[in-house]
């Protein structure tokens, strides 16, 4: 599903080149449960990004389901973003004055989808999440593990292939973590590929197969579920 071969990323700051990615060389086949794992300035923000379409590399290459998205335009890179990425953010990224349920129609809207569209697949992604009785409330009547969950109902309502998750349990206890990892594994046995990032190590080794980056390389790649 996704293969990157020698990518590199750097960034310009006053009279300093600063290599963000460095030579990286990944390969995530179709339903796998994937962590990215790396202190802060490891390079896997960077990774995100081009993995999301967020960004584009330096050099280097990036085949997302056979086509090669590395050069391609930002118009084309949010098409891809809108079809074939779902993407869950540690701050949850909700909009204060709506519902759970308009938050999670959103992407539907840009997508031009009927009102009854929206409202029957995005309260059943709601209730996948454990949420179908929170269909009316807004963010600040949440916990933050609702929160995140209305996160996630919201990134699979156009059901994407692919999960891109960045820090998810960042902002939560431990309980409301392991209950969103947990969500993330259910997905991943319906068939989604799920990518997460973190820079906690017990998070990461709840995956099937953990990537570690440091100084912009990957490090180790290892299959551990």
């Amino acid at each position: 599903m996704i293969r990157i071969e020698n990518m590199h990323k750097q960034y310009i700051m006053g009279e300093t080149v600063v290599k963000a990615l460095n030579g990286i060389d990944l390969h995530i086949r179709a339903h796998e449960f994937v962590a990215v794992v790396g202190p802060s300035g490891s390079g896997k923000s960077t990774l995100m990004n081009m993995l999301g379409c967020l960004d584009t590399p330096s050099s280097g290459n990036y085949w997302l389901e056979d086509s090669e998205v590395s050069e391609l335009n930002e118009d084309k890179l949010a098409e891809i973003r809108n079809s074939k990425i779902g993407f869950v953010f540690q701050g949850f990224n909700l909009i204060p004055k709506l519902t759970a349920l308009e938050n999670v129609e959103l992407p539907m809207i840009y997508l031009g989808s009927s009102s009854k569209e929206r409202y029957e697949k995005s309260k059943k992604s709601l209730e996948n999440v454990g949420l179908g009785d929170r269909l009316y409330h807004k963010p600040a009547e949440l916990s933050g593990g609702q929160q995140q969950r209305v996160a996630i109902a919201r990134a699979l309502v156009t059901k994407p292939p692919i999960i891109l998750a960045d820090e998810p349990t960042g902002n939560l206890d431990s309980k409301s973590g392991d209950d969103i990892i947990n969500i993330f594994k259910k997905l991943n046995d319906e068939g989604n590929t799920i990518i997460l990032i973190t820079h906690d190590n017990h998070i990461a080794m709840k995956a099937k197969r953990v990537v570690r980056i440091m100084d912009g390389k990957i490090t180790e790649d290892m299959e551990v579920g």
